[in-house]
């Protein structure tokens, strides 16, 4: 299979959209997320949706194949929320690794189903790895601002046992997502090497961020160009942003990412922003006209959707990327210093 690496070169490969928009599509109950493994778990477990991997295999599966119907030459695995740290609100912690397993076979399945019918465009799988539900560097006490809920070796323990799941179920990228604060994911991406040097399993990683409003900064204050910086140190596949905002918001945080970064950029905004109901109400062509900017600038590789995305919006985004050049990397060895 051709290397993800000269795809990137040759032309903008295309990344799915939202998961949990699609799972929403679906009328599940309780009895949906506990299946027969957890039919007795004494907690509530209604919206845990990376467990419907184990659960309902069905619906992430039917998820998966319309996106790479839709175009998508990359899918994430349903395991946004799968560390320890975010299963112990379902007090599933003791699941974690068979989580991230099945979901990854899942999604090894139907990209090897697509690339057989169509080996001259192979298809990719990365493995989610969200921010989890806790900050490394912000106190969530506003009367004691010195508290951390988590530690940096906390979350390396965690992050490194998601890891392993996703690469033992046979993912082709790691993809750390929507980092709200950067001492997440530098404990993300420690626990990413420290596995691959302890297995000699090694795949490209991919690191995507989040501006969380119109100041330009991640949750944990810092610019783009200081998100990059801190963690240029790892060899990475990409870095981009995605999430919080719509499409032409994060247009000018990825042309510092495009000028500054020595890797691949991606991109994947939400839908527009939510209306009054938390829903997302921007159609695929709008959508489509807002991403073209991004093109016409060559500052993209790699191009999806998050939250609000649907296979309507990833098809749209595939037939405008299929006429523009990918950007090209300009600074191979390091980055500029300025």
């Amino acid at each position: 299979m051709a290397k993800i690496e000269d795809i990137l070169r040759e032309r903008i490969m295309i990344l799915d959209g939202a998961m949990g928009t699609m799972i929403q599509r679906h009328t599940l109950e309780e009895a949906d997320f506990r299946g027969e493994i957890l039919k007795d778990h004494p907690h509530p477990l209604k919206g845990n949706n990376d467990l419907l991997s184990i659960t309902r295999p069905d619906i992430i599966k039917d998820i998966h194949r319309q996106y790479f119907e839709a175009g998508a030459d990359i899918i994430e695995t349903n395991t946004f929320g799968s560390t320890t740290v975010a299963q112990a609100d379902y007090h599933l912690e003791h699941l974690v690794y068979q989580i991230n397993y099945e979901a990854a076979k899942i999604a090894r399945e139907v990209a090897d189903e697509f690339t057989r019918k169509e080996p001259n465009k192979p298809r990719f799988v990365a493995g989610s790895m969200g921010p989890t539900t806790k900050l490394a560097s912000m106190s969530p006490d506003v009367n004691n601002p010195g508290f951390r809920a988590i530690s940096f070796d906390e979350l390396v323990v965690a992050f490194k046992e998601q890891a392993k799941g996703l690469l033992d179920g046979g993912v082709d990228l790691l993809l750390p997502e929507t980092i709200t604060d950067t001492l997440n994911v530098k404990a993300a991406l420690f626990a990413i090497q420290e596995l691959f040097e302890e297995t000699g399993k090694q795949v490209p990683v991919m690191v995507s961020g989040t501006i969380t409003d119109a100041s330009g900064r991640i949750l944990s204050g810092q610019t783009a160009e200081a998100f990059l910086i801190s963690v240029s140190h790892v060899p990475l596949l990409s870095i981009g942003l995605n999430c919080a905002m719509g499409a032409s918001a994060l247009r000018p945080y990825l042309k510092v990412l495009s000028d500054k970064a020595p890797f691949f950029i991606s991109a994947y905004p939400n839908a527009g922003l939510p209306n009054e109901f938390g829903q997302y109400d921007q159609t695929a062509i709008e959508m489509g006209n807002e991403v073209e900017e991004y093109l016409k600038e060559g500052l993209v590789n790699i191009l999806g959707g998050c939250c609000g995305s649907t296979p309507d919006h990833i098809k749209r985004l595939a037939e405008i990327a299929a006429k523009y050049k990918p950007r090209v990397i300009h600074h191979q060895a390091a980055m500029v210093e300025e």
